[in-house]
């Protein structure tokens, strides 16, 4: 089946919810704990997905994807790296049109959105010479960053055998200056989040302890001053009684990023919310969920290991990390409004013309363009460009759907 196809299949009835954790990884967080005292969330969650033997990211289990625990858009189909590659081009263009152009993605798994945006440039993809670019598709490097060395080698091995080996960028080192774009699509919100709640008119830290045969949270002192400051620098004081994630690795991961940029863009795509959606009272339990076998529940200590955790993102905190790190905000849109902007609806257009388009390819797109773009669904995730020696004016595509609607 073409991958075009797979839009047409649905997401498998979920599973009966698995209760079972991975035997020696709780055996290591027990042992950290009984060492050390209750842990932090964040410390837990880092186990719990980036353990090197047995981490949930770490081992070779099929992740995202149909057969694993949940859908992002590049797998639902490729015409959302057909999109992403437009907006590449225009980047690449605005930059002067570099012989060389890194695209660095962040948690690349098996290279599923990477290969769509090569394939887009070179014209074989969804749409065809519609979205392609002969200059960036020479031009263009991707240097992908995945610590799980079972889908880093799958990577590989497609994108080889796809052709586009020459096109790859392996172990170019994170701190070496590039001209290009940073790209994190479901990346950041599962970075380890520190868990806060406000009790007594005391801000508190939700830690993880072991009592009663499982791992369990205790309420404690507040592990770090950067909590309260971050949401002090965010003029945010959470209501009596409210609960709250808060990522102070995202500061890091920015620094990170920024010394491997010498001019270009940052893109994240991700679903989250400015702080002031996020800790409002919609938002009073927190946002931390977890994912298994299509499922999504709130419980992250069952099945530790074998399910995906999660939270919210906070993107006023993105940007003023960003900010601080010397990067500027071009704009921030929802993935419905970006993908529009990007010419995803022309896209779609010339799928539909091409004569090699069948019945069940038109509607495998049209279904699953739908579902990216429906705010219910994927329409409503946010998507976050910052730049670096990119002119912010006039607006990139993908942003100026929003401001021509306005």
């Amino acid at each position: 089946m073409d991958s075009w196809e797979l839009g047409l299949r649905r997401t498998p009835p979920p599973a009966p919810l698995a209760t079972e954790s991975e035997p020696r990884l709780v055996e290591r967080i027990r042992a950290e704990i009984a060492a050390d005292g209750p842990l932090t969330f964040a410390r837990f969650m880092e186990l719990a997905l980036y353990d090197p033997a047995d981490g949930y990211y770490r081992v070779g289990a099929e992740r995202p994807g149909w057969a694993g625990d949940f859908l992002t858009a590049p797998e639902t189909h490729p015409i959302f790296g057909g999109a992403i590659a437009r907006q590449l081009d225009e980047i690449w263009r605005r930059l002067g049109e570099p012989s060389e152009f890194v695209l660095r993605e962040y948690g690349a798994g098996a290279g599923t959105l990477g290969l769509a945006i090569l394939r887009a440039l070179a014209g074989e993809g969804p749409g065809g010479a519609a979205a392609a670019s002969s200059g960036l598709c020479s031009a263009i490097r991707y240097a992908p960053v995945e610590i799980n060395d079972h889908r880093r080698a799958d990577l590989v091995e497609r994108l080889t055998g796809a052709g586009y080996g020459p096109a790859l960028a392996l172990d170019r080192p994170l701190d070496e200056p590039a001209i290009g774009c940073v790209l994190a699509n479901e990346f950041l919100d599962a970075l380890p989040v520190h868990r806060v709640e406000r009790r007594d008119g005391e801000l508190r830290e939700l830690l993880v302890d072991w009592h009663g045969g499982r791992f369990g949270e205790v309420s404690g002192a507040l592990s770090t001053p950067a909590l309260a400051e971050r949401l002090a620098a965010e003029r945010i004081e959470l209501a009596e009684g409210a609960r709250a994630e808060i990522c102070v690795a995202l500061d890091g991961w920015i620094r990170e990023v920024v010394a491997g940029l010498e001019r270009g863009c940052v893109l994240i795509v991700d679903y989250g919310h400015p702080a002031a959606e996020l800790y409002g009272p919609e938002r009073a339990g927190g946002t931390l969920r977890a994912y298994a076998g299509h499922r999504v529940h709130d419980d992250p200590f069952v099945a530790v290991g074998r399910q995906d955790l999660t939270a919210h993102v906070d993107f006023t905190a993105v940007e003023l990390a960003a900010a601080a790190a010397g990067l500027t905000t071009l704009g921030l849109t929802t993935q419905a409004e970006f993908l529009v902007g990007s010419g995803a609806d022309e896209l779609l257009d010339a799928i539909r013309s091409d004569s090699a388009t069948t019945i069940e390819g038109w509607l495998a797109v049209r279904s699953a363009l739908g579902r990216m773009l429906d705010p219910r669904a994927m329409g409503r995730f946010r998507v976050l460009l910052l730049g670096r020696g990119v002119a912010a004016e006039p607006p990139l595509r993908g942003l100026a759907y929003r401001l021509r609607r306005r």
